[in-house]
């Protein structure tokens, strides 16, 4: 994997009343998402968020594994870990830094 891209360990929360970072839950970041988590809706809400936040098109971030369970591995292309971290505030869990 290049330096301009990361693999990012996501627990989501469907249903949730906005789509937002809800901090860290052990190695993954947890989000809230406010898309039902029925016909990927969920998803591509998730993928749709962090590549907003990172200025990316949304064909930037996708998901590895996980896409129908909460706990999930997203690849963001495009970007630096680094980057994403100063850009979201917060060091990603060791986990996620791969």
């Amino acid at each position: 994997m290049s330096d301009a891209s990361f693999l990012l360990r996501v627990r989501a929360v469907p249903n949730a009343k906005k789509t937002q970072f809800a901090g860290t839950l052990g190695e993954a970041v947890k989000i809230k998402v406010q898309a039902v988590p029925e016909g990927g809706r969920a998803n591509a809400e998730l993928s749709a968020f962090l590549a907003e936040t990172l200025s990316l098109p949304k064909r930037s971030v996708s998901v590895v594994s996980g896409e129908t369970s909460r706990d999930k591995i997203l690849k963001i292309e495009g970007c630096a870990r680094e980057r994403a971290e100063q850009v979201w505030g917060f060091v990603l869990p060791k986990a996620s830094r791969g």
